[in-house]
C-alpha cells in the first residue's frame, strides 16, 4: 500500500444481492512457455531480478489467457507462483472500496460532492483539517488534500484495541494527527491511505455493517470471486496455496530474504487489508469494465480522472495508464508487507495482473514494473489491430 505522492504507474448491485454473476472468463488458460511470449517473459525476468524471489505474470486478449513466473514463491526451493494463489493485495482494496461507495451513490444515500462532514460529522477535523470542505469525491480521487499515511506494522502504528486489532476511527485519527493537510482540497493530487479509511468508515456508518461484510456481501460474492476475502479483524490467515511473502534487499546479485511479518489486517482495513488471486483480480476488473459491477453512469464517474503524470490518471479507485501501443489501461497497483500488486484491463479484453513476494522499499524497480505492464499488454497489440 505505497504512498507516494508522485505517481509512477506505481451494479447496479444495490442493496446486498444473493444473486452471484457469471463472469466471463478467458476461453483458455495456460502456464506458458517462454517461446509463447519471449518479450513478457524477458520483461518479466527483469522485473523479478530487481524485485522479490519470485514474481509471476498473468495476461491475455479476451479469448486466451496465460501465466509466466520467474524465481520463486518459497525461498530455498523451486515453486513458480501461480495465478490461483493466494496474495495480500493491498491497495487493490481501494477499488472494492470505492465500488460500494459508488453502489451507495446509486441507492441516493452519498452524494459525491456533499462534504464528508455531513455523514461522519466531526471525524476530518483538527491537525488543520476540516472536514465540511472536504467532499466524497475529493476522498475517492485523493485530491482533498490530506497527508499521506502509511502503516507499518510495529512502527507508524496507531494504538490497538486489547485483542491487537484496530478500529477504523482510531487509525483515522491517529493518520490526520501524523500527517497535517498538504494542499487545499481540490487543489492537488496526493495519494493518501487516509481516505480510504474513512471512506470505510462512510461504509460502515451507512451500511450498518463492518467494512469487510459489506465489501464481501456487495461486491465479492455477487460476482463469485472463490478466491478473493477481506478477511475480518483478528484473522491473519493466508489460504491455502498461497504466495509466501518476504522482506529483504538486493545490493547487486546479493540478496537476502526474510519472511514478511504477520499483521491484523484491520490495520490496513478498507485502504489495503484484502486477499485475492492474479485470477481473481483480473476477473473483477474485466467484470467492472463489462458495467457487471456499477450502472453505466457510475462507471463513467469512476473513469474520469485527474491526471497524476503525461500517461499516467487517477479517477474514483481505480488508476490509469496510457500503454504504448494505445489505449488505456485501467485498474490498481498495491502494496503491503511481503507483496506487491498490479492489475491493469483495457476496454478491448487485453489485462495484465502481476505479483512479485516483496515490497521493495529501496531501490525500487518502477522501470521494470512499467515495462513489463507494456509488454504484456502490447506484445500482440500489432496482429491484434
Amino acid at each position: 500500500m505505497t504512498t507516494r505522492n508522485s505517481m509512477k504507474l506505481a451494479s447496479v448491485i444495490g442493496a446486498v444481492c444473493a444473486t452471484v454473476l457469471t463472469l466471463s472468463g478467458p476461453a483458455a488458460h495456460a502456464a506458458a512457455t517462454g517461446s509463447d511470449h519471449p518479450d513478457t517473459l524477458a520483461a518479466l525476468k527483469a522485473f523479478q531480478a530487481a524485485a522479490g524471489p519470485g514474481a509471476a505474470v498473468l495476461a491475455g486478449n479476451g479469448s486466451e489467457s496465460w501465466t509466466l513466473s520467474a524465481g520463486t514463491g518459497t525461498i530455498n526451493a523451486n515453486r513458480p507462483i501461480k495465478a490461483d494463489e493466494h496474495l495480500r493485495i493491498g491497495s487493490q482494496t481501494k477499488t472494492f472500496t470505492a465500488v460500494v461507495v459508488l453502489q451507495l451513490v446509486e441507492e441516493g444515500r452519498v452524494d459525491l460532492d456533499a462534504p464528508i462532514d455531513d455523514y461522519l460529522p466531526g471525524v476530518v477535523t483538527g491537525n488543520g483539517y476540516d472536514g465540511t470542505r472536504i467532499t466524497v469525491r475529493q476522498l475517492l480521487q485523493h485530491t482533498g488534500g490530506l497527508g499521506a499515511y502509511s502503516p507499518s506494522p510495529g512502527l507508524k502504528t496507531p494504538p490497538s484495541n486489547p485483542d491487537g486489532t484496530f478500529s477504523l476511527s482510531t487509525v483515522v485519527r491517529y493518520a490526520l494527527d501524523a500527517s497535517p493537510p498538504v494542499s487545499a482540497p481540490g487543489e492537488g493530487f496526493t495519494y493518501s491511505n487516509t481516505d480510504y479509511y474513512i471512506l470505510g468508515m462512510l461504509i460502515e456508518k451507512l451500511t450498518g455493517q463492518p467494512v469487510h461484510k459489506a465489501v464481501t456481501e456487495r461486491v465479492i460474492e455477487p460476482l463469485g470471486l472463490p478466491h478473493t476475502r477481506f478477511p475480518a479483524p483478528g484473522d491473519r490467515t493466508l489460504p491455502t496455496p498461497a504466495v509466501n511473502g518476504y522482506h529483504g534487499v538486493r545490493v547487486g546479485p546479493v540478496y537476502v530474504w526474510t519472511p514478511a511479518v504477520s499483521y491484523d489486517p484491520s490495520l490496513y482495513s478498507s485502504a489495503g487489508a484484502m486477499i485475492s488471486t492474479l485470477e481473481d483480480l483480473s476477473a473483477f476488473y474485466q467484470a467492472l469494465d463489462d458495467g457487471k459491477v456499477l450502472s453505466a453512469k457510475s462507471l463513467a464517474e469512476m473513469r474520469t480522472v485527474r491526471q497524476v503524470s503525461t500517461d499516467t490518471g487517477y479517477g474514483l479507485g481505480l488508476q490509469t495508464y496510457e500503454p504504448s501501443c494505445g489505449g488505456t489501461a485501467r485498474g490498481h497497483s498495491g502494496g503491503v508487507p511481503g507483496y506487491e500488486t498490479f492489475t491493469l484491463t483495457m476496454d478491448d479484453g487485453r489485462y495484465v495482473s502481476l505479483v512479485t513476494n516483496v515490497l521493495v522499499q529501496v531501490g525500487r524497480p518502477d522501470a521494470q514494473l512499467r515495462q513489463l505492464l507494456d509488454t504484456a499488454l502490447c506484445e500482440d497489440a500489432t496482429r491484434r489491430d
